[in-house]
């Protein structure tokens, strides 16, 4: 039976995204197929695989078909994690594409990807 797995993030340097990706989520790298090319990051309370690295050639997109979606609960949140993650590398993107009053803050990992941090709060729905 088909089932999804987890997200990949193609970056250009491996060991500076996992030291991003498992600041930034609180993920622990495992031996997983782990290779030069290749890191499989887990949740740190061993709930299981969270999130996979992949050596890409590729630059990443200016505007991607598909990104992380970061929740929080607040605007508090939203803003104080903001702060902490441009402090961990990431950076905020000239996001062309917001809508008025937007819920979310565009930011890039250090390899370019795009991501967003999303305040539930002000969600249209209030949750996701």
């Amino acid at each position: 039976m088909l089932r999804l797995g987890f997200p990949v993030i193609g970056v250009t340097d491996v060991p500076r995204a996992v030291a991003f990706w498992t600041s930034a989520l609180d993920l622990v790298p495992t031996s997983e197929w782990e290779s030069a090319t290749w890191r499989t990051l887990e949740h740190a309370n061993g709930s299981g695989r969270a999130l996979g690295l992949m050596r890409s050639e590729s630059p990443a997109q200016t505007h991607p078909r598909i990104h992380l979606d970061l929740l929080v609960d607040t605007t508090a949140e939203q803003e104080a994690e903001v702060e902490r993650l441009i402090g961990l590398g990431a950076s905020r993107l000239a996001w062309d594409m917001y809508p008025p009053d937007p819920d979310f803050v565009v930011l890039a990992d250090p390899d370019g990807n795009a991501f967003c941090v999303v305040d539930l709060g002000r969600a249209p729905s209030g949750t996701a």
